[in-house]
């Protein structure tokens, strides 16, 4: 990993200047003074796919010069080692484990934030910036009863985001369209679409009936409606004008994104750009095919990287690059086959998606939560390579403080300096979960209380750290998580315990559930 030397040049002070004056009356050169915030949040991306991280064999130029000069955090987080509760926890300031819904949502699911919760864009928004939420969203819509020919509601909009293109779960799950505002996007009124969890629609083929459809060999699970030739979860009927180009993915968000920076640059904006890379199914562009030597998984990471250079670029061009903060980062860890026959493990090699770290996706262990953390902000963050401990869960209180808001999340903290590379002190505790199971980070020191259930989840092929004992690590002097200490420093364990159940509660177990992947 290269060495990063150097301190913040434009101090938080300053920044602050920015909401000393929030109830005076500003001047448009004034309010574009504030500096954008771009959110760029991967799906599944593992904390060693990228070569700025110490990869050797997958090759991420853009993120690397974000990286090499800006802020690399080594213990960097996301609040769950699962997508929704990750991206909620990010969106809400709120850690997800305690909203016992919080959980890998379907595409029929209904909005899991509430309506009048504080979220981070409504935050940015109530100091006075645009909002935009483009790409993956997985928080559910509507109400529990979605029809998905009308303007679907609530969603993203009506949680604090202006403007929103999106998927509205994920690309392995159905419905397989995107939606501008809540409307989906291309929609002949004539095609009606209709989507269902429960049973499949009369003469829709499915991967299971009808494996000569597919391009893509279903796994486990993922043997629902046939689009694209790609098996996915649950069945969909109707809107085959609307239904996405999987190829076209990438490139259809990074429009949209450039789209939205072209069109907003003359104010501030805040903008959440959650790609789908490198997510199952792995459909990457044909210019990317085969480019990394790794099957389409390797191949999406790269075509995500290309992607994050192309909206650099954009911003640069614009001239706004210098006025704007960008924090790239993962929603949880890496997995290999989860759902698909892609020629992800078979294509390995030498290739270590988790890095030095043990787990991946749906883990307690480090590699499940852990990820690639970087903050840049050209001519104002300089290189640094940065151990502070930093959560997603924090980015909403960070960016509040900085604009002089009083606003925070309830779990979300302050922790602006180590965010902006001038100080490595980061927060102190941190609770993370994996699948509605928890553990506490304090410090060099990691607990994992005992959990029931396989040690391995054999469909992913992922330790995901149950056990019938406590297990304690020091995660500094031992980042795979090889020695369990619980035995040898019973002292330590005891302390441990004690600020856990002081943080997460006597009744930790209580919502529990067994991991089911679908």
């Amino acid at each position: 990993m290269k060495n990063k030397l150097g301190t913040i040049a434009f101090s938080t002070a300053a920044l602050l200047s920015f909401g000393a004056c929030q109830s005076q009356k500003k001047s448009k050169n004034e309010e574009v003074k504030k500096p954008n915030v771009v959110v760029i949040c991967l799906d599944d991306l593992g904390y060693g796919d990228v070569s700025a991280y110490g990869g050797k064999v997958l090759k991420t130029p853009n993120i690397d010069k974000l990286a090499n000069e800006g802020a690399l955090f080594t213990d960097g987080y996301a609040t769950s080692a699962t997508c929704t509760p990750s991206r909620y926890g990010m969106l809400t300031g709120r850690y997800p484990w305690r909203n016992k819904d919080a959980k890998i949502l379907p595409g029929t699911a209904p909005l899991l934030i509430k309506t009048d919760q504080m979220t981070m864009p409504k935050m940015f928004r109530k100091s006075g910036y645009q909002t935009a939420l483009v790409g993956k969203w997985h928080l559910g819509l509507g109400t529990g009863m979605v029809d998905w020919n009308q303007r679907v509601s609530p969603g993203p909009n009506e949680v604090g985001f202006d403007y929103a293109f999106y998927m509205a779960a994920t690309a392995d799950r159905v419905p397989t369209v995107y939606l501008k505002d809540g409307n989906v996007e291309g929609l002949d009124p004539k095609d009606p679409i209709y989507v269902s969890y429960d049973k499949n629609f009369d003469g829709e083929p499915t991967g299971l009936n009808n494996p000569e459809m597919m391009t893509m060999k279903w796994h486990h699970g993922h043997n629902g409606t046939i689009v694209n030739g790609v098996p996915r979860i649950g069945f969909m009927k109707g809107g085959k004008e609307a239904r996405w180009n999987d190829e076209m993915m990438a490139n259809v968000f990074l429009s949209q994104a450039q789209d939205y920076v072209k069109n907003h640059k003359d104010k501030p904006f805040f903008l959440y750009y959650a790609l789908e890379q490198p997510h199952v199914p792995r459909v990457p562009n044909p210019k990317f095919v085969g480019k990394s030597g790794l099957g389409p998984r390797g191949d999406v990471v790269l075509e995500a990287d290309w992607a994050i250079g192309e909206l650099v670029k954009t911003l640069d061009k614009e001239g706004i690059l210098e006025n704007t903060i960008i924090v790239v980062t993962s929603d949880n860890g890496p997995v290999l086959n989860d759902g698909y026959y892609d020629d992800a493990v078979e294509k390995l090699g030498e290739h270590k998606p988790w890095g030095p770290l043990r787990g991946g996706k749906y883990s307690l262990y480090e590699a499940g939560a852990r990820v690639p953390f970087i903050t840049y902000w050209k001519g104002h963050i300089k290189p640094v390579v940065s151990d502070a401990i930093v959560c997603q869960v924090d980015l909403m209180s960070s960016f509040a403080h900085m604009l002089g808001s009083d606003i925070s999340g309830p779990d979300s903290e302050n922790i602006l300096p180590a965010l902006l590379g001038e100080s490595k002190k980061g927060r102190e505790t941190l609770i993370t979960e994996a699948t509605s199971r928890t553990l506490l980070r304090k410090g060099d020191w990691i607990l994992i209380p005992p959990y029931q259930g396989n040690a391995v989840n054999t469909f992913v092929n992922i330790e995901v750290g149950n056990d019938n004992e406590y297990q304690l690590f020091n995660v500094k002097e031992d980042i795979g998580q090889q020695h369990n200490l619980a035995s040898t420093n019973p002292e330590k364990l005891e302390e441990m315990k004690k600020i856990f159940i002081e943080l997460r509660g006597a009744d930790y177990l209580k919502n529990v559930e067994k991991l089911e992947l679908k």
